[in-house]
């Protein structure tokens, strides 16, 4: 998902920037992005009951990739060589693929939708702390404050142990490369990726994504899904709602100005991811793990809300 600035990894953003949305515009688009971004860590709990990882997301792509064509991509600016075709494709892989193979391996070793969604809205605070180490961008104290602070947050919540048998170090380990990975592919989007009509990266995207999940779901998994009504349901809430709207709403939020409002967005999700969780399941978060999602959006807010965040590609744009 990503942002502004002037820094070496991003560019400067464009004077013929339309006009910002009226509040009330602004605030009906990101209530909608908040619910069903958040309620897609929930729908992935319901479909992992009857596919496995790989192979879900593989079918989920391919759908989502024949929509966006038809929709957006037969009008858009496509690349017109093949390193920029191979940049859009890695960056996809980054922010699709690989983030989401990891996120969906968390949660099918057992971590929960709302953990899961909790540490990966730490992306904002991995990106500031790798463009403050290698390009040169430096934080301010309320930014560092505001890291140690987040990272505080996401501990208390993990130290606590909710659904101890869950907290396996399989599931850590996957969701810490799902949000590696979405980390790097939001510094690669920004750093090679700029001047790519946000219309064909979303289609690239989602084929590349497509044609590596497949593979691996019929290599490693069998290919293993239940056609059963829930996967049909899941999968026309992932498709539609989800990767055409809910980035289609981000985009649009971020190319009318909106880019710290966006990042703020990614911090609203966690409790939104429990709040359905508890609905469907009726997986109650603690007071503990309420207060930790408390701490880390503090620290988030700390990190993005401050001038010096304008520095800091925390969002990337078509992941």
């Amino acid at each position: 998902m990503s942002v502004i600035s002037d820094s070496p990894v991003t560019r400067s953003a464009n004077p013929g920037r339309p006009a910002p949305l009226s509040p009330s515009v602004r605030w009906s688009l990101s209530a909608y992005f908040v619910t069903v971004w958040g309620g897609g860590f929930v729908a992935t709990r319901v479909a992992l009951e009857y596919a496995a990882p790989f192979t879900y997301l593989g079918v989920r792509y391919t759908l989502a990739f024949l929509v966006a064509l038809a929709a957006f991509g037969w009008r858009a600016r496509w690349p017109t060589t093949r390193i920029q075709w191979g940049h859009v494709a890695v960056a996809g892989l980054l922010s699709h693929g690989a983030y989401l193979g990891g996120s969906y391996y968390a949660q099918n070793w057992g971590l929960s939708a709302g953990v899961t969604a909790l540490i990966l809205a730490l992306q904002p605070l991995a990106t500031a702390l790798v463009v403050s180490r290698w390009f040169g961008v430096k934080l301010s104290l309320m930014q560092m404050i505001g890291v140690a602070v987040g990272l505080a947050g996401v501990a208390l919540v993990v130290a606590h142990r909710v659904d101890a048998e869950a907290l396996s170090g399989a599931s850590l380990l996957a969701v810490g490369w799902a949000l590696a990975c979405v980390t790097a592919g939001t510094l690669y989007q920004r750093q090679f990726c700029h001047d790519v009509d946000l219309r064909s990266a979303v289609c690239i995207h989602f084929a590349a994504t497509a044609l590596l999940m497949l593979p691996l779901g019929a290599a490693v998994e069998g290919f293993a899904i239940q056609w059963v009504p829930a996967i049909g349901w899941t999968l026309l809430y992932h498709v539609v709602p989800a990767s055409i709207g809910a980035y289609s709403i981000l985009h649009l939020l971020l190319r009318r100005g909106e880019a710290t409002g966006v990042t703020s967005l990614l911090y609203l999700t966690p409790p939104v991811a429990a709040i359905g969780e508890w609905a469907i399941y009726g997986v109650a978060p603690s007071t503990v793990m309420w207060l930790g999602m408390f701490v880390a959006c503090v620290g988030v807010a700390m990190v993005t809300s401050s001038r010096a965040a304008r520095k800091l590609p925390l969002v990337e744009e078509t992941s």
